[in-house]
């Protein structure tokens, strides 16, 4: 058998150490034998280990097939939101396909898309077949599942498989020293690396490792999917890992860094439409960090117009359910309800489970602020069964956060609490953890000349993060006490609404109280002049319309002088009661003053007016008044007219029309009383001619400029 060098190499210091151990067993010097004898154990498995690194692979991995895997990427993109266009794109592809390496990489293609698509069974099935084709690599199908985990909502899971094909897939691949910067060529140990598999791998575990709120470490395995994208030469994996990057970089208050990254994945992007979509998610997500909520909303609003372009419709979902979260930042409730579940309509069609979780709770938020309790509780609930018994507590911090301060301004003080205690607990083994992890980061990226100062560097910082907590509880304190101060608000304010609101009540029904009464006669409970008034007023000043009848009792200073002003008024009281009863409902009588009563009559013609004097008359007279000292017979007299006179028809004041029917009255009482006189007709072609008229209204009746007609009253027929 022939040996190379590498063997004899191990040969000889295996060799070496058994003549070294057994020479030890005589040796002088106990201390110095056993020196040899570790070297000697240290030639031995250097020379073993460099042996079986150069030795060949006893099954060669398989060449992949560069220019089918980046067209399966660009499937993959689009399958992302049309899974049946991208399926129909690789059996296309499968026609052409001819090694068994190309179809294994098409069939895994294929599974991922079944993925994308929430076709979690089918890919799954899948997955079955890969596990048994020796032409795709064990760490493709520990993706695959990994990815398929994920989809589920099983985080913890998928991250611990996408390790698995982590480890598998980067033995192939530039280190990160040796990966090109932006802009450098690829190193040539890339074309043994499926790089594009490995970003994938490194996607899944970031993903868990920001919801876990590891975002140190999530930062690193951001930076190295950006270094394998940057040496694949794959600038919008590298444009989506600069995103990444900017998120993580923000929340770690890094606010310049991340910046500069969204900025160069932006120039990255340029050209695709779809990656700069995505991009403006990243974007909004870092205005939101910033506080700036019409940026956020700004940022989805172009990225959502990009994607509803493109017929992106489970980005499209992302992006509105995102713009669901910037109307709540914005105090605008129903717009982000209405948002919400218009994107959750989508996303479970797409069976998306870990964006279906924080949209539904962007819409239990909105339920909250819109006061609709018992429906958001409906809604968290659902959220939970997504979330499970996920590792998820830098996701569920925050979630713990909003709703906390959500419940708090909607006065629900109980929940708000328990959401503090909670939050609190949570986020304090999150610093924790994010303590650990940075001093583990930090252990592995500097060398041994400085971990002391980093280490005392830390220790500042954890001073710092401690006196952020020690703030953070202050501040919640703070919100607490608050949100029970606004409850309490609230409840006193309620309390004097409804005593003002009472007052008002009673206020006003004073008020229309004392109207109606300032508009009422005291001793009849008639209208008075007041209510009169108000009542033309409604009327056209130069065009009053309608019938007057000007009414007087009769002799009435003789009722005040034999019988006395008692009777006086208890003659004035059911006279008014007589005629109120003659007249329509729709008529109103006043008490013009005194003995006097006004009746005005809308919409009634001469015919009817002649029969409604004649009803006066006959109400009143037809019986005697019942008073103390016995029977008292009482008629009255009436003068009227109808408005605008006849024939020509001139307009009238109010006032005049009054005048009118008080001369009408006058004559009555000048013929006899216990009569109705009308004026039927007035020869005056205008204004001029009425005034004259009017300034000698006898002379005009005798002259037959005014025609008069008359309504005998009962017992002077």
């Amino acid at each position: 058998m022939r040996w190379g060098r590498y063997e004899a190499k191990a040969a000889a210091g295996l060799a070496c150490f058994f003549s070294l151990s057994a020479w030890s067993r005589w040796c002088r010097f106990p201390r110095l034998c056993a020196r040899l004898v570790l070297l000697s154990l240290i030639s031995l498995l250097g020379g073993a280990q460099l042996a079986l690194a150069q030795a060949p692979s006893a099954e060669p991995r398989p060449a992949l097939n560069l220019a089918l895997d980046a067209e399966l990427s660009r499937l993959l993109r689009i399958g992302f939101d049309k899974p049946e266009k991208a399926m129909q794109g690789l059996q296309e592809l499968r026609r052409a396909a001819i090694t068994a390496r190309q179809e294994g990489q098409l069939r895994l293609a294929e599974a991922r898309l079944q993925v994308l698509a929430g076709d979690l069974d089918g890919a799954k099935a899948t997955a079955a077949l890969l596990e048994r084709d020796a032409a795709v690599p064990i760490e493709a199908v520990k993706l695959l599942h990994a990815e398929i985990m994920e989809r589920a909502g099983q985080t913890g899971d998928a991250a611990e498989l996408a390790h698995q094909a982590l480890q598998g897939l980067e033995s192939t691949c530039p280190t990160p020293a040796s990966s090109g910067s932006s802009g450098s060529p690829p190193p040539r140990s890339i074309e043994g690396c499926d790089f594009r598999l490995a970003w994938s791998a490194l996607r899944v575990l970031g993903r868990s490792q920001l919801k876990e709120g590891r975002l140190p470490v999530a930062l690193a395995t951001a930076q190295r999917g950006l270094e394998l994208a940057e040496a694949g030469g794959d600038s919008l994996l590298s444009a989506l890992s600069l995103g990444q990057m900017a998120l993580l970089e923000m929340r770690q208050q890094q606010a310049e860094r991340a910046t500069a990254n969204l900025a160069l994945a932006v120039k990255k992007a340029q050209g695709d439409s779809l990656t700069l979509a995505q991009l403006k998610n990243f974007e909004a997500n870092l205005a939101a960090s910033r506080g700036d909520s019409r940026g956020q909303l700004k940022a989805l609003e172009d990225g959502l117009r990009l994607a509803m372009d493109l017929g992106a419709g489970r980005l499209s979902a992302q992006l509105l359910s995102n713009t669901a979260d910037a109307y709540l930042q914005l105090q605008q409730p129903a717009k982000a309800l209405a948002l919400g579940r218009q994107a959750l309509a989508e996303l479970l069609r797409f069976k998306d489970v870990r964006v279906e979780r924080s949209t539904r709770l962007n819409i239990a938020l909105a339920l909250i602020q819109l006061g609709q309790f018992d429906e958001a509780r409906r809604e968290l609930a659902r959220g939970s069964v997504l979330r499970g018994e996920q590792p998820d507590q830098g996701l569920r911090a925050q979630e713990l956060q909003e709703l906390g301060e959500a419940w708090a301004k909607a006065g629900q003080a109980k929940e708000a609490i328990a959401l503090y205690h909670e939050e609190r607990k949570l986020s304090a083994d999150l610093t924790a953890r994010n303590r650990e992890a940075a001093l583990q980061l930090l252990k592995i990226k500097y060398d041994s000349d400085r971990k002391q100062r980093d280490l005392e560097l830390l220790q500042r910082e954890r001073s710092l993060v401690d006196s952020q907590l020690l703030n953070r509880k202050l501040a919640q304190q703070v919100g607490i006490a608050l949100a029970l101060l606004l409850g309490l608000s609230l409840v006193l304010v309620a309390v004097m609404v409804k005593r003002v609101r009472a007052a008002q009540k009673r206020l006003k029904a004073n008020e229309l109280l004392l109207r109606a009464q300032s508009e009422r006669d005291p001793l009849t409970d008639l209208a008075n002049r007041r209510h009169l008034l108000a009542v033309m007023a409604m009327q056209p000043k130069a065009q009053f319309s309608g019938a007057l009848l000007m009414v007087d009792i009769d002799h009435f200073k003789h009722v005040n002088d034999e019988y006395g002003h008692g009777v006086g008024d208890l003659v004035i009281c059911e006279v008014a009661r007589r005629i109120s009863h003659a007249v329509r409902s729709v008529d109103l009588v006043v008490r013009w003053g005194g003995e006097e009563f006004l009746v005005f009559a809308p919409d009634v013609s001469q015919e009817q007016l002649m029969q409604l004097a004649q009803r006066i008359l006959d109400e009143v007279a037809y019986l005697p008044v019942q008073t103390e000292t016995g029977p008292l017979r009482v008629t009255v007299s009436i003068g009227f007219a109808h408005f605008p006179l006849p024939p020509a028809m001139l307009d009238l004041h109010w006032e005049q029309a009054v005048n009118w029917a008080d001369m009408a009255l006058y004559t009555a009482k000048s013929r006899g009383r216990n009569r109705a006189m009308g004026i039927a007709t007035v020869a005056a072609g205008d204004a001029d001619a009425l005034m004259q008229i009017e300034a000698d209204f006898d002379a005009a009746c005798s002259s037959e400029r005014v025609s008069l007609v008359e309504v005998m009253g009962p017992s002077a027929l």
